[in-house]
């Protein structure tokens, strides 16, 4: 009896959401979340920001130095699209007592990273909705650096 009742919560447990399970990225999306992210972010240093800038345009080889690594953090990021008035693009981000709204282009780049990492899209009331919390990101420069493939991780709570 124990045996099944071990299978029944193993399924169980296979078949919760992924949107409340937390969340964790590295590679090229992560990095593009952390650019985006770090751009707008008042607790990144403006020399942080540029390398980010450099990096989310393709320039691996921007300068740096050895051991440099940006963290990249806030509070929450809410985005929403419109479903019913298409035109609709938003997002909310809060850094601590900071908060900063987008719309437009600036915003559909910032859901669509969400979406591209992992974040999982719900509808509700004509608008399709991404969001998170406790987003945590690290970019290793000198990692970044190699071409490897590596060099960036993100973590989040959905």
């Amino acid at each position: 009896m124990i045996a099944y009742k071990t299978v029944g919560l193993v399924f169980l447990s296979a078949l919760a959401p992924a949107a409340v399970q937390a969340g964790a990225r590295s590679g090229s999306s992560a990095l593009a979340l952390s650019a985006i992210v770090g751009e707008l972010s008042p607790q990144t240093s403006a020399a942080d920001k540029k390398l980010l800038a450099a990096y989310f345009a393709g320039r691996a080889e921007a300068p740096h130095a050895k051991g440099q690594r940006v963290a990249v953090k806030a509070d929450a990021i809410d985005c929403r699209a419109g479903n019913v008035d298409i035109t609709s693009r938003a997002c909310e981000l809060t850094f601590g007592a900071k908060k900063i709204e987008l719309s437009g282009r600036k915003a559909n780049e910032l859901y669509a990273t969400l979406i591209e990492n992992g974040v999982v899209a719900e509808g509700a009331a004509g608008s399709s909705h991404a969001s998170i919390t406790a987003l945590d990101c690290i970019v290793d420069a000198d990692e970044v650096a190699e071409k490897a493939g590596g060099g960036a991780r993100c973590a989040y709570n959905p």
